[in-house]
C-alpha cells in the first residue's frame, strides 16, 4: 500500500532512477513486509534548479546527488520498523547504485486506511 515519490537531479541517469526505485522497493518488503507486488513509484528527474535542499542541515553534508524518497503509507508501524525501513533504504541504494548515505532523504507520510483507494473509485481498505 505505500505509494513512493522518489526525485533526484538530472546528474542521475534514469538508469540510476530505476536502481533506486529497486532499491527502495526491496527495503520496504525487507523492513516492514510489505508485499512484493505491492509495487507504486512515482520516479523523477530535475533540472539543477528543480530540487531546493540545505547542503549541511543537522551536520549531514549533501551534494548534487541528493535522492528524495516520500513514502506514503497507511499507519500502524513501529518507531523500530521506521528506523529499520530508513537504514535498509540508505543500505540499499549505496550498495547499488552507489548513493552516498548522506545523500538519502527519506520522508515518511502516514495516513488512515480509508484514504486509499487502489482503483474502480472504491476505497478497498475501508471498513
Amino acid at each position: 500500500m505505500p505509494l513512493v515519490r522518489i526525485d533526484v537531479l538530472e546528474v542521475r541517469s534514469p538508469q540510476e532512477l530505476a536502481e533506486i526505485g529497486d532499491g527502495v522497493h526491496r527495503a520496504l518488503v525487507e523492513a516492514i513486509g510489505i508485499p512484493p507486488q505491492d509495487r507504486f513509484q512515482v520516479l523523477n528527474r530535475h533540472a539543477e534548479n528543480g530540487l531546493v535542499f540545505d547542503r549541511h542541515y543537522l551536520g549531514v553534508s549533501r551534494t548534487n546527488g541528493i535522492v528524495f524518497v516520500q513514502i506514503t503509507m497507511s499507519t500502524g508501524r513501529t518507531l523500530e520498523q521506521k528506523k529499520s525501513l530508513f537504514a535498509a533504504i540508505a543500505r540499499n541504494l549505496t550498495e547499488r547504485p552507489g548513493v552516498r548515505p548522506e545523500d538519502v532523504f527519506v520522508n515518511l507520510v502516514e495516513v488512515v486506511k480509508e484514504n486509499w483507494s487502489f482503483g474502480n473509485g472504491i476505497a478497498q481498505y475501508a471498513t
